[in-house]
């Protein structure tokens, strides 16, 4: 089974990284944004078949390592 995290600084949370792709999409001409959130999405190849077993195991990577969950959220889709 297939797993993929998809991790996002929480709202409100400073994100440097996006403001910096804000500011060089700017520069190259595109001046109709005006916000960028940079987040990541992690996949996983997962040997557990049951999809119950399997969200709260990748759930369980999440809190205790995937994300910092003080700043970031997550979401998990298994395919």
């Amino acid at each position: 089974m297939k797993a993929r995290v998809h991790v996002m600084l929480k709202t409100g949370v400073l994100d440097p990284q996006g403001e910096a792709v804000r500011h060089a999409l700017g520069s190259l001409g595109f001046d109709g944004v005006e916000g960028v959130r940079q987040g990541k999405v992690i996949e996983l190849d997962l040997a557990e078949t049951d999809p119950t077993r399997a969200e709260a195991q990748v759930r369980d990577m999440c809190e205790r390592l995937l994300a910092n969950t003080v700043i970031e959220s997550y979401t998990v889709e298994l395919t």
